[in-house]
């Protein structure tokens, strides 16, 4: 900052000093003073002045060149405001909150962020290690005389994981829109099953719809959630049946296999939590029924889960807005599968 900057700033100081000087000279001589005194008193007022401005400045230039150099040195200067100096008066106060209250914003805002872009490199990383998988198999099986179905459901499988990680991406743009549209919870199951086709008969899973309602929400979102649970079931409930079921406005998905340790239930929806069964069965990332919560929210959809080791695991999506009967058609269909 130039001298002539800082004398503006003190405007109001020079203007007071002068004011009183002028004020002192008319009175002094009104009152009769001699003038020796008048300029005594006018040249030590001025001589006070000028010694407080050009000190003012001169302590004022060290703690700018301080600062400064703490600008210069900081790495991240987002962090500047945890080593700013105390403030010196009343104004300053003010403007060292406000920094401070800056300063441990974008310190929350960068740690998100970089907690957030860590989450991802994890889950890319192990995406990237499950996909080898299907991929792998094709080329066995390409090798191997190329079985057709074998080929179809290790396709299947690595267009599950692409699926995955581009809805994973979706939930991290903020500006993503949910595309509400009005349609069959029966038709988008539907198409759930038809799409994960190859997956069940695989794993000689049966599949039985029944019941129907009309509802408006992100029908893509849905599908997807639906197959998520699909693919766990050909995984996890090799040979068994699964039922989906359409009522007062719930979408009740519900399989026989072995089920969920109560222990583990609470946690199914983790970010990256694989149950003991996933573990027995290599692992994943963990990241399927995360993304189906996720999704769900974003879709304005409530989705929970409950369980009975041995016997069954169910899934409740639950549409806040609720569902517009399709008529009579609460009877059971005859399996899909």
């Amino acid at each position: 900052m130039s001298f002539l900057s800082f004398l503006r700033g003190h405007a109001l100081f020079l203007t007071v000093v002068s004011f009183l000087l002028v004020a002192w000279c008319v009175a002094a001589a009104f009152l009769g003073a001699v003038w020796i005194l008048i300029l005594f008193t006018v040249l030590a007022v001025l001589f006070g002045a000028g010694l407080y401005i050009g000190l003012s400045y001169y302590f004022f230039q060290k703690r700018m060149a301080r600062l400064k150099r703490l600008q210069r040195e900081m790495e991240e200067v987002y962090l500047l405001g945890e080593v700013l100096p105390r403030p010196e008066n009343a104004v300053e106060e003010v403007y060292f909150s406000v920094m401070k209250a800056v300063s441990r914003a974008a310190i929350d805002r960068v740690s998100g962020l970089r907690r957030t872009l860590d989450d991802y490199l994890d889950y890319v990383e192990g995406w990237v290690h499950e996909i080898k998988t299907p991929l792998t198999a094709c080329s066995l099986i390409l090798a191997n005389g190329g079985d057709v179905k074998k080929l179809k459901t290790e396709l299947r499988r690595a267009d599950n994981l692409a699926e995955s990680v581009l809805f994973y991406a979706r939930l991290r743009t903020a500006g993503t829109d949910v595309r509400v549209t009005k349609f069959s919870v029966r038709d988008a199951a539907e198409e759930a099953v038809k799409n994960e086709m190859e997956l069940l008969l695989a794993a000689g899973v049966q599949v039985e719809t029944a019941g129907d309602f009309t509802v408006a929400c992100d029908r893509q979102a849905l599908v997807f959630s639906l197959k998520q649970l699909l693919v766990n079931c050909a995984k996890y409930c090799p040979g068994g049946h699964v039922k989906i079921t359409a009522a007062d406005d719930k979408l009740i998905v519900e399989d026989d296999g072995e089920g969920v340790p109560p222990h583990e239930l609470p946690l199914v929806f983790a970010r990256g939590f694989v149950g003991s069964a996933g573990r027995r069965r290599g692992g994943g990332t963990g990241m399927g029924l995360y993304l189906v919560k996720k999704t769900c929210e974003k879709s304005g959809v409530a989705v929970s889960a409950a369980s009975e080791e041995g016997k069954y695991t169910r899934f409740t999506f639950t549409f806040s807005q609720g569902g517009e009967k399709a008529g009579q058609t609460a009877d059971a269909g005859a399996p899909d599968i």
